[in-house]
């Protein structure tokens, strides 16, 4: 960091918050106000889109902060000092309310992310039928597939993330799972549903 004041200033908080006692309550005072104030930034700017307001979104940014601290002080030994702190800092809140207004949005609405609608399964293979037919014989070559080649974990990740575009961290609260383990059941989900594609002919090979 090529400024001394900031490179102070970030000393200053990692120090602050690694300590124990009265150091450490002071700093979390300090700078719990400045998170907030960038959760409110951050819902308001993406609360158009998810159709909140009010109560909602400031409970929303209030938790956004409050989380983004409890990360930040268990995070404190990855700040490389490349950045103003509270730059750095601000990343863990605007992660944290995008996460909480997407969950919020998906448990609001009581999406079913087990519907089943196959009517734009090709875009998320990346291919395009040219026409209404070749589309409708994709999608019932995917459900087929899905029906006859997936374990139900694997059919129930795959309809919720892929067909309905569930954020996968809310699919994980509702399953009472983690992001890393269904990642790894949407891997091979995908990975039997793309053979199966391919030896009926509906995807080339490498596709």
């Amino acid at each position: 960091m090529d400024d001394p004041e900031t490179d102070r200033d970030n000393r200053r908080w990692v120090r602050d918050l690694a300590a124990a006692g009265p150091a450490r309550e002071a700093a979390c005072r300090e700078l719990y106000p400045l998170l907030l104030r960038i959760a409110h930034s951050e819902a308001r700017r993406r609360a158009p889109v998810l159709e909140l307001d009010g109560p909602e979104l400031e409970d929303i940014a209030r938790q956004a902060a409050a989380d983004a601290l409890m990360a930040i002080t268990e995070r404190l030994h990855t700040f490389r000092g490349e950045a103003w702190f509270i730059t750095w800092a601000g990343k863990f809140v605007i992660f944290n309310v995008a996460a909480k207004m997407n969950r919020h949005f998906w448990r609001r609405h009581e999406v079913a992310y087990d519907q089943e609608d196959w009517s734009t399964i090709a875009s998320r293979f990346d291919v395009g039928p040219d026409d209404e037919a070749q589309a409708r014989e994709f999608a019932a070559a995917v459900s087929t597939a899905v029906e006859e080649n997936l374990s139900e974990r694997q059919r129930t990740v795959f309809l919720a993330t892929v067909l309905n575009g569930m954020p996968m961290d809310v699919l994980a609260d509702e399953l009472g799972s983690t992001h890393n383990a269904l990642y790894k059941v949407l891997f091979d989900a995908r990975k039997k549903l793309r053979a199966a594609l391919v030896a009926g002919g509906y995807l080339a090979r490498g596709a």
